[in-house]
């Protein structure tokens, strides 16, 4: 897993992580969770992203300071549960773009379909970061991968609040070439292909829906 997903242990994400699952957090202490983990997600997945040296001026002087090779890194939600974690990185990233991308699961054969697909330009060098709260089978996410790598997209970074083994193992096989940030690794799938422990639907829970 560690050459591939990364799991990222940290007190105070646990401890979000935790509140997230908690089945009294009503949809706006939800919301506000999503995207702080989001948050950490998206500072751990730059971690290595490229930087470079500029001349800056300082009230005292002129000086050499390092910063982002590419200040605006594209950030694609898949819909409808990623959308909570755009707030996060757009904090982190004041100037990213976003596209979207929509999928909908088949609940008999757990297999995602695209309906709806917008991107805005790429730039050369961009960081994509794609988020979604759930890796549960692993389906959606490669399917939304595999599209948007139709487009030429490369320097893809996956950020997932809660994982399945499953969905991981999946993701491996089909997107070898990408990196997962995940704040939980949960124990396994039930019979109708949710997480377990988990936290229930992300969706329903963020946007007050059942």
């Amino acid at each position: 897993m560690e050459s591939f997903a990364t799991l990222i242990n940290h007190p105070a994400l646990a401890h979000k992580v935790s509140l997230l699952r908690c089945i009294k957090t009503d949809s706006q202490l939800f919301r506000s969770l999503t995207a702080e983990i989001a948050h950490i997600l998206a500072y751990e997945a730059s971690r290595n992203f490229a930087i470079k040296t500029k001349t800056i001026t300082t009230p005292l002087q002129k000086c050499e300071s390092e910063c982002l090779n590419h200040s605006a890194p594209m950030i694609i939600p898949i819909l409808r549960a990623g959308l909570g974690m755009v707030p996060g990185v757009t904090s982190l990233f004041p100037k990213a773009v976003i596209g979207h991308i929509g999928l909908k699961r088949d609940e008999k054969t757990l297999e995602a379909h695209c309906y709806y697909f917008n991107l805005p330009p790429q730039d050369p060098d961009q960081q994509i970061l794609v988020c979604d709260p759930m890796l549960a089978t692993g389906h959606s996410a490669a399917a939304a991968l595999t599209r948007i790598k139709e487009v030429g997209i490369t320097n893809i970074h996956f950020l997932n609040i809660l994982s399945a083994p499953e969905g991981i193992n999946h993701l491996a096989k089909e997107h070898p070439d990408i990196k997962l940030y995940t704040a939980a690794l949960d124990e396994r799938l039930n019979e109708k292909g949710y997480i377990c422990p988990g936290l229930g639907d992300a969706g329903d829970r963020l946007f007050g829906t059942v």
